[in-house]
């Protein structure tokens, strides 16, 4: 359970009981409609939700929308709401967003604006969706420049984790949910991240054990910092952002859908380690062990040669920032984090020299 008194919610982790899902959808809905997100490359989980809704005596309509970051715009939450009008959607309307973070960012934030708020159901697909995105009600929308710049706080009614998806998830996004899972255990959890390292073989064949015990941690973790700090205003839900403020320009940089989000993720982490390291806050054994660990998953451990400028420009932007001043999160110790509010663009950029190559990771202390 994500214990939010009347906004409370449960999170259901299953293997393979898709049949379920029809009793677990009663008590969060209040109509008969269902409005269906996915995109294609889900099709035939959407079939067996949509099986399951008109199983509880609900009225489907689906909506298909193409796969990728670029669908997660301004455009596209238009495109939905189109989709909405057209089904007769009313304040009683369920949404049901079934894929990736891409799919329960969209249609989250689609169903946080129409009508003054649907209801809404997360069945992720990806394993980044299972362990982050689906569980807090962050939802948004990309600008050309910045992540996830539009965005509301809405909760959803549920959450159905069937890692059967995951069977069939393509490799670059299994390891994308991995960048997601070292920030759990780098960030909150000394014991996660060493169990994730000892598993690292296991989790990466996607053996059940241990990916249900990963998952479930995660969640847990999730909740429990989603709980003290709903909507990010007391400074401890800050801490699920380490390695976001690099990442997020990464990825703005590259193009969005050029590196998958748990990509840049990974390789912010590493940034973010570097720059504790330059202020003194962990040794270079902490920054080489992160590194290790995002490289044993196939994660970049480097970044390209995007002009520092315009990755500064990108963390000038980020939501996170506070009068244009970009805010990090970094590592103090594995399994614990500091915010770092007064970092000089000067330093941002000593580490993104660092970062450039596998080679200066680990070389050099820097001071403003």
């Amino acid at each position: 359970m994500v214990d939010l008194g009347p906004r409370s919610y449960a999170v259901v982790l299953a293997a393979n009981e898709r049949p379920a899902l029809a009793s677990f959808l009663q008590p969060p809905i209040m109509g008969r409609l269902a409005f269906v997100v996915a995109d294609r490359n889900v099709l035939p989980w959407t079939d067996n939700v949509i099986a399951s809704l008109e199983q509880a005596g609900f009225r489907v309509q689906r909506f298909e929308i193409e796969p990728g970051e670029q669908q997660k715009s301004w455009r596209g939450a238009e495109r939905v709401l189109d989709g909405l009008v057209d089904a007769g959607a009313d304040r009683t309307t369920t949404m049901v967003a079934v894929g990736g973070g891409v799919v329960g960012d969209l249609a989250g934030f689609v169903a946080s604006i129409y009508a003054r708020g649907l209801a809404l159901l997360m069945v992720p697909t990806t394993l980044l969706a299972m362990v982050d995105s689906s569980i807090g009600g962050k939802v948004a929308v990309n600008h050309l420049r910045a992540k996830n710049l539009f965005g509301s706080f809405h909760q959803p009614r549920g959450v159905w984790i069937d890692i059967q998806t995951l069977d069939t998830l393509p490799d670059k996004e299994y390891r994308s949910g991995l960048g997601e899972v070292i920030k759990y255990g780098l960030a909150l959890d000394a014991d996660l991240f060493t169990n994730v390292e000892k598993q690292a073989a296991a989790i990466l064949e996607r053996e059940p054990g241990p990916l249900l015990a990963v998952i479930e941690a995660c969640c847990r973790l999730k909740a429990r910092i989603v709980e003290q700090d709903e909507r990010d205003e007391k400074g401890l839900r800050a801490v699920l952002n380490l390695g976001h403020t690099f990442g997020h320009a990464f990825e703005a940089a590259a193009g969005y859908g050029t590196w998958a989000h748990g990509e840049a993720v990974g390789a912010g982490l590493i940034c973010a380690c570097c720059l504790a390291q330059d202020r003194g806050l962990v040794t270079r054994e902490l920054v080489d062990r992160v590194r290790d660990l995002v490289g044993r998953f196939g994660l970049p451990t480097a970044i390209e040669s995007w002009p520092g400028e315009d990755l500064l420009a990108a963390m000038h932007l980020d939501k996170k920032a506070a009068g244009s001043q970009p805010r990090f999160i970094v590592p103090t110790a594995i399994g614990r984090t500091k915010i770092l509010d007064d970092v000089s663009d000067p330093e941002v950029l000593h580490v993104l020299e660092r970062c450039r190559s596998t080679a200066r990771l680990s070389t050099g202390v820097h001071r403003d």
